[in-house]
């Protein structure tokens, strides 16, 4: 046997075990995955998701960015809702993870709860999939685009903070930092930009952007008047807890306003504002400003993308966990 097709077994071997041999794989999963086992997920979670944003519309943002947080750790498997528990510290605990939501948190606990009230479902649909499914909803509720989603992927088995250390971008990162961490996750440089704009909803502590609107010194990229009303909201000694919308206009519409701020220079965060202040990227930012359906056409694709991040589709690597939360 050739050197190529040894290689070439090897890896249908890989595949037919379930296991992704780049970091992202779409191989198992599928749109119509739950057609036999609960046909009806997609609405009884989006009919769970559509409660929540009522209830609480910062529900978007914080589960948008729950996603995200959970992708980029370990795969897209529901680990950072994983609770810390005996000698173990969760994901959730990582202190890039502190200030997740907990309106995210919730949504996927009460969306897999209301899928498990049906008998025919319970205990049939990974929470990794419900927060790719509830993230679609909270985003066309927002009125961004509704797509359809790619299923079938299985929860974690393990949950540690200690393995979120270098995973997260944090928002001092510059052009090639964001790149080369996207690139890590097999996401592209168009994807990380398109991604970006999911800040067009959502929150941001103070502390993430004081850096930048020091009064002796502050960011020259960013817009003085929008630096000024960020000193107002943001002073010396601010309550902690104190957060601040990321799109300071259109605050609760999922739309294309993001790359218009940055174009004011009104992107909060210095990875926000370095996509139009690195010329490699601005061209992006500039075509996106103009054109709304072409964002959400790369916006989707970008989604789908990152929802095939380490994926896990075979039993020696997940499972379907009874309580989002607590592993089986």
């Amino acid at each position: 046997m050739g050197a190529g097709i040894r290689i070439l077994v090897a890896l249908l071997a890989l595949a037919a075990a379930g296991c992704c041999v780049v970091t992202r794989c779409a191989a198992q999963l599928r749109q119509d995955y739950y057609a036999a086992v609960c046909p009806d997920v997609e609405s009884i979670v989006r009919d769970a998701v559509s409660k929540k944003v009522q209830e609480t519309p910062v529900t978007v943002g914080a589960t948008v960015r729950l996603f995200f947080h959970d992708c980029f750790v370990e795969g897209c498997d529901a680990s950072v809702i994983v609770v810390s528990s005996g000698n173990n510290t969760a994901e959730k605990d990582h202190p890039s993870n502190l200030s997740l939501a907990g309106d995210g948190f919730d949504t996927v606990i009460k969306a897999k709860a209301a899928v498990d009230a049906v008998p025919q479902c319970t205990n049939q649909v990974s929470c990794a999939d419900i927060l790719v499914m509830a993230t679609r909803d909270v985003i066309a509720l927002a009125g961004g685009p509704s797509y359809a989603v790619e299923l079938g992927r299985l929860d974690g088995l393990s949950s540690t903070a200690t393995s979120v250390d270098g995973k997260m971008p944090p928002p001092s990162f510059n052009l090639d930092q964001l790149t080369s961490l996207f690139a890590a996750n097999n996401l592209s440089q168009t994807d990380m930009i398109a991604l970006s704009a999911a800040h067009t909803v959502g929150f941001a502590h103070c502390s993430t952007f004081a850096s930048r609107i020091q009064p002796a010194a502050v960011d020259p990229t960013m817009d003085a008047g929008y630096a000024s009303q960020l000193q107002a909201a943001c002073p010396a000694g601010v309550d902690p807890n104190i957060a601040l919308e990321l799109d300071p206009v259109t605050p609760h519409a999922f739309d294309n306003q993001y790359f218009v701020n940055l174009q004011k220079g009104m992107g909060l965060f210095t990875s926000d504002q370095v996509l139009y202040s690195d010329d490699r990227s601005r061209p992006t930012v500039d075509a996106w400003a103009a054109n709304s359906s072409d964002f959400e056409q790369a916006f989707v694709a970008a989604m789908t993308n990152l929802g095939r991040v380490g994926v896990k589709t075979d039993q020696s690597q997940g499972n379907i966990r009874r309580d989002c939360a607590v592993l089986n």
